[in-house]
């Protein structure tokens, strides 16, 4: 089964709204609630950074038999330096994110966290693929 979302850069408002609902089907399939909080947090993590530096793009989440796999994609301007950004605090946010409290450089050390596995996939100026996964 795969759940296909659209994030639009810069919705605040909406921000949470992928992982929450794909938090619903995971538990209507009876998913552990352990597991369902790994996916969720690092589902939510990875929504707000496509919102805030991938000015929007796409996640498609797949259940399998063994693990959960969610693909988030954008086309904003790329990561640097992948190294730097998997560093605790490092932030590449704006002033104006950082007052509506996002942009504290724990998205991608939090992704880390809490899947199994994660792919970063970017080229400067062409976008970022990220590649979450979970076992179940």
């Amino acid at each position: 089964m795969i759940k296909h979302y659209e994030i639009s850069g810069t919705d605040f408002a909406n921000g949470g709204e992928a992982s929450s609902d794909f938090k619903t089907v995971l538990k209507k399939l009876g998913v552990p609630m352990d597991v369902i909080r790994k996916v969720s947090i690092a589902m939510y993590e990875a929504e707000i950074n496509t919102i805030i530096h991938g000015h929007g793009g796409t996640c498609d989440a797949e259940i399998m038999p063994d693990r959960v796999v969610i693909t988030f994609k954008d086309s904003g301007p790329g990561i640097k330096d992948i190294d730097l950004a998997m560093q605790e605090g490092y932030s590449t946010a704006t002033d104006q994110i950082r007052e509506l409290g996002f942009g504290a450089g724990m998205g991608l050390p939090n992704i880390k966290k809490y899947t199994d596995d994660m792919q970063i996939e970017t080229s400067e100026g062409k976008g970022t693929t990220v590649i979450l996964t979970i076992k179940l």
